[in-house]
């Protein structure tokens, strides 16, 4: 077992100057908090940023002081800070991550530092990293990251979290370079979101950009599978809870009491940030004031706003915007005794925020956008006497989990407003229903629960992992084929033909065989130990038109018409073709509903076609029609088969499996191979015997004993053995 590296741009410490003089202090961010057991334990150790540009002199004795706290610093440029940071990840990344795309300048620049940047965190990994570790790389900063390191340590463990949200698809494809994000996180082997919404918006963008595919939430890229999962972060929940307890915090939280002569708090902490909704959450309270003048010096919003990125101009004019709104409200409605709004642009300690917490009667988060915010989970974990209310945004993840806090639109001020009056004249038996289940949530799904059910995921993904590369046919496997191909004295070779021999196409007709194609399948069937079966869904008159000429056996239609070598043609007995009258004007409809698709008629089948079609419409669609014609199919005694962009329906005893059995029912054969892509070949690999040879392409979740990436595989595989004689 290797040791643990856990990557993010900044380092779980403080680096500040007073000139020549450094001082290291510890970070009260909630992941250095998580992560805290891991790194100090062991040879475990964390890669980052210290947080400030380094002159040369000085980084040999900070490199020191980090090592002995088992920290491995990243040094940059100001220049790299400028582009890389403040640029490509605030500027690009951070923006359109949180929906508010206009605010993002796309520069090549801020680009080609980003990528300069990631490629330097790969290289101080692979200076210390060894095959066996797990390497757990976090947000927005390094998402090209995990793919950099795959390329070098192919075998090595990696772990992706992001902690911001992740956007729809149609916001993440404005960014230039998309493809490369991408392509970058699914380096990794596990990747964590603090939402569903995040994870399923991920998936679907790797579907629409990148040439994959996906299971539910396994995307498969270069036969390896990478999980894609949901991991709500969570708090210290036994700190918070202990704080609150403490003598000093006991002591502060009197005095602000004392301070606000027992008039309600509502209790606000963010970030300086425009997705926090600061402005919007001034203007409910202002409503809620112009409302209720009754509630004039009996209440009070106790508002910290961390100072951040100040030197930008949006943030300058977001400050400058809150401070107006501040100064109206409390000109409009103080009097000689009250303020309405205590603002404070500061950062307090931890136990000046803990009595807040434990003071305030309500908690008021409402961001526009937020991937978790722990805010809420503090104030709900120093609430030891479970009163208090909590006010939460829809748009934060928080709110997927802590459902009996007040939940509101951070965009409807109104709602906002009402929410603040039920909350200060909530009673303190619904206070402390409400309250005691948000405080059971946190408790349960803390911190340290949050990592464990991570490293425990990825354990499992790489032990999946590793069960499906044994069913990869790499070249030990293919070289047992070759052998055993080589001294069976009979051999029957099932081939299906599209996605299989040949590539998909849109245009089904322009799928046809090409010269290397055809050279291999002569030179199969050339050998005489060698019964070669074409075993298609096409029709028969296209197989005919494009394979007639070769000696090899035919089954059209998954098996309604079947051909031996040069003999004619014969159909199934018993077959009926009735039913399609009935069924094709159905098929119309959706056809005239689904621009791109198309339908195909067979002998004895109708295919619906939606390879043209927009992925997920397309996928709309096909479920539509699935369920439209389940009745109609067990009625008529018809079977539905839906394939790569198609969905097939025919008589339900034509069957590929039951026509392969025809085959080897006829000869004693001593070397079987079976090569299929879709659902109708399933029924091949389960007839065969056990110790036949069958191979699915393009997918690893098959009862075929082994599996192929795509066609040109297949026909590598097939070419050796054409070869071979």
């Amino acid at each position: 077992m290797g040791k643990t590296i856990i990557v993010s741009n900044r380092l779980p410490v403080k680096l500040t100057s007073d000139g020549d003089n450094y001082q290291l202090t510890p970070s009260e961010g909630g992941l250095a908090t998580a992560l805290n057991s891991i790194f100090t334990s062991g040879e475990n150790l964390w890669i980052g940023w210290p947080g400030m540009e380094l002159p040369d002199n000085a980084r040999p004795e900070i490199t020191e002081k980090l090592r002995n706290l088992s920290l491995k610093p990243i040094y940059l440029s100001q220049d790299e800070i400028n582009l890389f940071y403040e640029g490509f990840s605030n500027e690009i990344l951070w923006p359109v991550f949180h929906y508010a795309s206009s605010y993002a300048r796309y520069k090549e620049e801020y680009w080609e530092s980003y990528r300069q940047v990631n490629q330097k965190f790969c290289d101080a990994i692979l200076e210390v990293a060894e095959p066996e570790d797990t390497i757990w790389i976090h947000d927005y900063q390094l998402l090209l990251l995990p793919d950099m390191v795959r390329r070098q340590l192919p075998q090595s463990t990696i772990g992706f979290f992001q902690h911001i949200p992740f956007p729809s698809y149609e916001v993440f494809r404005l960014i230039p370079w998309r493809d490369q994000l991408l392509e970058g996180m699914i380096g990794s082997d596990l990747i964590g979101f603090h939402t569903f919404e995040d994870a399923r918006h991920f998936i679907s963008s790797c579907n629409h950009i990148l040439p994959v595919q996906n299971s539910a939430n396994v995307i498969t890229v270069n036969n390896r599978q990478v999980t894609v999962e949901v991991f709500p972060l969570g708090v210290d929940f036994d700190r918070f809870n202990q704080l609150v307890q403490s003598p000093d915090v006991i002591k502060k939280a009197s005095e602000l009491k004392h301070t606000f002569n027992d008039a309600h708090i509502i209790l606000t902490i963010d970030r300086l940030d425009y997705s926090k909704g600061i402005v919007q959450r001034l203007q409910a309270f202002d409503l809620f004031l112009e409302l209720h003048p009754e509630y004039a010096e009996k209440i009070n919003l106790y508002m910290i706003v961390v100072p951040s990125r100040d030197n930008v101009q949006q943030y300058r004019d977001l400050k400058n915007e809150i401070d107006q709104l501040v100064g109206n409200i409390n000109a409009k409605r103080r009097t000689m005794q009250w303020h309405p709004i205590q603002y404070f642009y500061q950062s307090f300690d931890i136990e000046t925020l803990s009595a807040l917490y434990s003071t305030a009667d309500v908690c008021l988060v409402t961001p526009m956008r937020d991937g978790m915010n722990l805010v809420s989970k503090e104030y709900v974990a120093s609430r030891v006497n479970n009163t208090g209310v909590l006010i939460l945004s829809e748009m934060a993840g928080a709110s997927k989990e802590l459902v009996d806090a007040i939940i509101v639109n951070p965009n409807n001020i109104g709602e906002v407003s009402r929410a603040i009056e039920q909350a200060i004249t909530m009673t303190e038996d619904e206070q402390m229903r409400r309250m005691e289940q948000m405080r059971g949530v946190t408790s349960k799904f803390n911190v340290k629960h949050w990592v464990k059910i991570f490293f425990e995921k990825l354990t499992e993904v790489k032990a999946n992992q590793a069960s499906m590369l044994a069913k990869y046919a790499g070249k030990n496997i293919v070289n047992q084929l070759n052998a055993d191909y080589r001294q069976a004295s009979s051999r029957a070779l099932f081939l299906d033909y599209d996605g299989t021999l040949v590539g998909f196409n849109a245009d089904i007709q322009k799928a046809a065989p090409d010269d290397e194609l055809y050279a291999i399948l002569t030179g199969l069937a050339s050998d005489v130990r060698n019964k070669v079966v074409l075993i298609s869904g096409r029709d028969h008159k296209t197989l005919e038109n494009w394979f007639g000429h070769l000696q090899i056996d035919m089954i059209a239609e998954h098996g309604a018409w079947q051909k031996y070598n040069y003999e004619t043609w014969v159909k199934l007995p018993t077959l009926y073709d009735s039913w399609k009258s009935d069924l094709y004007p159905v098929l119309e409809i959706f056809t005239d509903r689904t621009p791109g698709s198309f339908i195909e008629e067979k002998s004895y089948s109708l295919v619906w076609h939606y390879r043209k079609v927009e992925k997920e419409l397309g996928e709309l669609r096909a479920n539509e029609l699935m369920n439209s014609l389940r009745l109609f199919a067990a009625d008529k005694g018809l079977q539905m088969l839906p394939g790569n962009k198609i969905i097939e329906i025919k008589n339900a005893e034509v069957n590929k499996g039951r026509a392969a059995l025809n085959w080897i029912s006829e000869d004693a054969y001593d070397f079987m191979l079976a090569l299929g892509d879709d659902h109708t070949d399933e029924d091949i690999f389960k007839e065969l015997p056990a110790s036949s040879y069958t191979i699915r392409i393009g997918g690893n979740i098959s009862a075929a004993r082994f599996y192929l990436s795509d066609f040109r595989e297949s026909r590598a595989l097939l070419k050796v053995l054409a070869e071979m004689g």
